[in-house]
């Protein structure tokens, strides 16, 4: 009978643990390379040279500035 409630208490603390949350730390991954070095050829844009940090910012600049509302949106009469 003890062997049965202690196997019991055993397999239910066993399935609650598994149910346990992650830890959620602020760690971020780091990166090998320089954002820009590192990138593949099929998600770069036109213009943009491998290696060079102005390049890549002027490019980052271009990207943000296409996603600006006001800049996108023609001016109203």
């Amino acid at each position: 009978m003890k062997t049965t409630v202690t196997l019991g208490l055993l397999a239910a603390a066993l399935l609650l643990s598994a149910c346990a949350e992650k830890a959620q730390t602020a760690a971020t991954k780091k990166l090998d390379t320089k954002p820009w070095e590192g990138a593949q050829p099929g998600y770069t844009a036109a213009g943009w040279k491998a290696g060079d940090q102005a390049s890549w910012e002027e490019q980052m600049k271009t990207r943000s500035q296409g996603q600006n509302e006001y800049t996108r949106a023609p001016a109203k009469p």
